[in-house]
């Protein structure tokens, strides 16, 4: 994540060969018959094409004894995953009735009645045939049948990749549309003013916060229950994770004439963060709005109430002016990436807290072992991020950010109130009373995600979390509780993360040169301790996790950020955004961050990995508790045009899909042809080395699985000579596995994605378009410019992007 700053700024501590554009026999059938399209079960479908929806056309008469009707049912088919399928027979007049059938394959829900029927192909790992039976019974009840087949082949991408541009909108295929959901500032109550966008804006406690970042869709029944196979109806949880400063007021942001920050501005600052939980509402084919005045909306900020739950829960770490106990918390700050449940609750996760607090200048008041943990985990700040604490106030809500130790005891102050943040949160999206809950059991670091394992009956719950920054690790906690499906649909949803996120094991991952790799348990009386850091107890380990892993011998990571789980296979993605030398010399690679060499932007280059890569794991026996796996690099980011296609340009990238610092990451939903099968992989990038090229992106992949490629031996090339370094890598990319799918406007982050359980919407953030500008002269106009007009502050917002014939997205 990228951000200006200023004085009170911000820092973050079958294989398809034919590549042309030439148009396919789908697309030259779709545009045939595009004017006679018909809805057919809330699905919009060509009622007479071959492929991308299928008729199957009474062309072969199959004549039955002379009492019965004469039926046909058409051509047998191919058709692939995700598509719409239209099952049309014929009788001939002596009918009085007729009627399909499924007689064979995988179930699928036959959609119409009569001669004509239809469904979506599902998804499928391999060719799967499906047989139908068309009947027809005549007046004397004497039938017929016929039969026909449809065989189902895995999806392919079914879009024609978006080309690389600087344009001030985003870019979506053709035969996809955009809408602009909740941008900043939008009200979430009634009697809130429409946003001005001037900087003269105030109370964010009720209204959307800025960067919006990770987001999900959670069903919502007309009866106001959770129902999370609902596709019209939902709560779109949305993530806050910082601010573009300069447009959130008139003029920016300002000081008094003592220095201080003025209370009203860092009031708004500070509510501009946490997350949102807003009412999202599908009011006819795909037609997509927010309600203002839902009551499950609503604003989580960094002066919310919440409870610590787990093992840290009353520690002495803990204790606060605020929570003399230990076991309270207020707020959450700078959420990144996120995750769900199997029960319906969000995860939202702290990442870049650190840079917040004032704590330079009270190190005669800290203990050595105190300001080993804080420089570990970067908490030295003269002013904290945006000079909150400078307020001349003794309110709570600006001296919780003043972290030195100034008074007799923690209790009366707040120089553990660090400790409080760098959590993953639960939070019940259905229950807008419900306290969140910060699960310490997974560990203190910079989260950028939490993603859970594929549950399996009987099997322990496992999370997977990246922690994003140069050298961090990745981790992964199991539970102590095996799942049990009948929890997938409690009432009492935070209980049920009480049992499976409040006790258990945290692991942190070493890769191994051969493509092997152990979870390291950090486990009080197990880690060591470290020279200058002895551990006092579990809840000590936790705290501090970032010390734990590096006394268990973890492997350091360029940037380890999101983490996305395949539902078939329960294979682990992860990104590593990138790294420089001075963090990863040309000497410091090793075989899971193989690369180092030279980045050209503009006239200058810059060496280490500034493109980044995806690694992913399987677990050995395909087991969530497992303590070791084996692992690949999926894909390598590369500029196409001028990287050494041998040693950078490792997965053969080309103009379709090149990409830099791949950053959100996440699989289509198993409800749907999009997550069965071969799901569908979305990757988003946030990217510096591409960006005078391109704006940042989002593409989607059809991964294989790790141990579809080999060795590999990379010749790095740094400043002064050249090295190399063995690595284990993936199948590399083709047009089939690989296209970029949407380009965002001018300096944006591409953060966040979801799709409704049917597939058939996908909602993306947009965070920090014009990031780089002035309150004056602002460098995007975007959301605006979506619509064309080419003024107005940026803002950060969700888009909610659809098929104009209704299909699944992507497919």
């Amino acid at each position: 994540m990228n951000q200006k700053t200023s004085n009170f700024g911000y820092s973050d501590g079958n294989v398809d060969t034919n590549r042309s554009d030439n148009p396919s026999l789908e697309m030259i059938v779709r545009d045939r018959f595009s004017r006679r399209q018909t809805m057919l079960g809330g699905l919009r479908a060509s009622a007479l094409a071959l492929f991308g929806t299928t008729i199957l056309a009474a062309c072969d008469d199959e004549t039955v004894r002379a009492a019965a009707p004469v039926v046909s049912a058409g051509q047998s088919a191919t058709t692939t995953a995700g598509q719409l399928v239209t099952l049309q027979g014929t009788a001939d007049a002596s009918a009085v009735s007729s009627g399909w059938t499924q007689d064979g394959g995988p179930q699928v829900e036959l959609v119409g009645d009569g001669d004509t029927v239809t469904f979506v192909a599902p998804g499928v790992a391999e060719a799967t045939e499906f047989s139908f039976v068309f009947s027809g019974t005549n007046s004397d009840h004497v039938s017929a049948n016929a039969t026909t087949k449809v065989t189902v082949e895995p999806a392919v991408l079914g879009f024609a990749a978006v080309a690389k541009n600087l344009d001030d909108i985003v870019t979506v295929p053709a035969g996809y549309s955009v809408t602009v959901m909740t941008r900043l500032g939008d009200p979430l109550a009634a009697g809130v003013s429409t946003y001005a966008n001037d900087g003269s804006d105030s109370n964010f406690a009720q209204r959307i916060g800025d960067h919006g970042d990770a987001l999900h869709f959670f069903g919502l029944g007309m009866d106001g229950a959770r129902d999370e196979s609902n596709s019209t109806r939902g709560l779109l949880v949305q993530n806050h994770e910082n601010l573009n400063i300069q447009y959130l007021h008139p003029n920016g942001p300002t000081t008094t004439g003592t220095g201080a920050r003025p209370a009203a501005e860092v009031v708004k600052e500070i509510e501009a963060h946490g997350v949102s939980v807003t009412e999202y509402l599908d009011g006819g084919d795909r037609s997509w709005s927010y309600v203002q005045d839902s009551a499950f909306n609503r604003r989580i900020t960094p002066m919310t109430p919440m409870d610590l739950h787990g093992p840290v829960s009353g520690s002495n770490l803990m204790v606060t002016a605020y929570s003399n106990a230990g076991t309270k918390a207020r707020g959450t700050i700078n959420n990144c990436a996120n995750g769900h449940t199997g029960w319906g609750t969000g995860l939202t996760c702290e990442e870049n807290w650190a840079g917040y607090f004032l704590r330079s200048g009270d190190d005669a008041q800290r203990t050595a072992k105190e300001l080993t943990a804080l420089g570990r985990y970067g908490v030295s700040s003269s002013s904290g991020n945006y000079g909150w604490s400078s307020v001349e106030s003794n309110d709570d809500m600006f001296r919780k950010w003043d972290a030195r130790a100034t008074a007799a005891s923690a209790a009366a102050d707040y120089r553990n109130e660090p400790n409080q943040y760098g959590w993953v949160v639960e939070l019940d999206p259905y229950d807008p009373s419900a306290a969140p809950r910060k699960r310490t059991a997974l560990g203190r670091m910079g989260h950028e995600g939490a993603w859970l394992g594929k549950l399996v009956a009987g099997q322990k719950v496992a999370v997977y979390m990246g922690d994003d920054s140069r050298g961090e690790y990745l981790y992964k906690f199991v539970s102590d509780e095996s799942w049990d499906d009948a929890d997938a649909d409690a009432t009492d949803r935070l209980a049920v993360g009480d049992k499976y996120l409040d006790a258990g094991t945290l692991y942190a991952a070493h890769f191994n040169a051969d493509g092997s790799g152990e979870w390291l348990p950090l486990v009080y009386g197990e880690v060591p301790d470290l020279p200058d850091y002895a551990f006092a107890d579990q809840a000590d380990v936790l705290v501090h996790a970032r010390l734990a892993a590096d006394a268990a011998g973890a492997t350091p990571m360029d940037r380890p950020e999101w983490t996305a789980v395949n539902p078939e296979s329960g294979e682990v993605y992860l990104t590593l955004t990138n790294s420089n030398s001075s963090y990863r010399p040309l000497d410091g690679t090793d075989a899971a961050n193989p690369r180092h060499y030279g980045a050209v932007k503009g006239s200058s280059t810059s060496y280490g990995n500034a493109n980044g890569h995806i690694i992913r794991l399987a677990e050995s026996g395909e087991d969530t508790a497992a303590t070791s796996f084996e692992w690949d690099i999926f894909l390598f980011g590369a500029d196409s045009v001028d990287a050494d296609p041998m040693n950078v340009n490792i997965s053969g990238l080309d103009a379709t899909n090149d990409f830099s610092s791949p950053d959100g990451l996440w699989f289509s939903r198993s409800q749907n042809p999009a997550g069965q099968g071969t799901p569908l992989l979305w990757i988003q990038t946030d990217d510096g080395a591409l960006t005078d090229r391109t704006n940042n992106q989002m593409l989607a992949a059809l991964p294989g699985s790790v141990g579809d490629g080999g060795p590999k031996t990379i010749t790095n090339v740094g400043a002064s000579g050249t090295a190399t370094q063995s690595t284990v890598v993936g199948a590399g990319a083709t047009d089939a596995m690989l296209k970029r799918f949407l380009t965002g406007p001018l300096e944006c982050e591409l953060t966040g994605v979801d799709t409704t359980p049917d597939g058939r919407t996908i909602f993306v953030g947009i965070q920090h378009p014009g990031e780089n500008g002035e309150p004056d002269a602002p460098s995007s106009n975007w959301p605006q410019s979506q619509g064309g007009t080419a003024s107005g502050r940026p803002r950060s917002a969700v888009i909610a992007i659809t098929k104009d014939d209704g299909g699944i997205i992507g497919l």
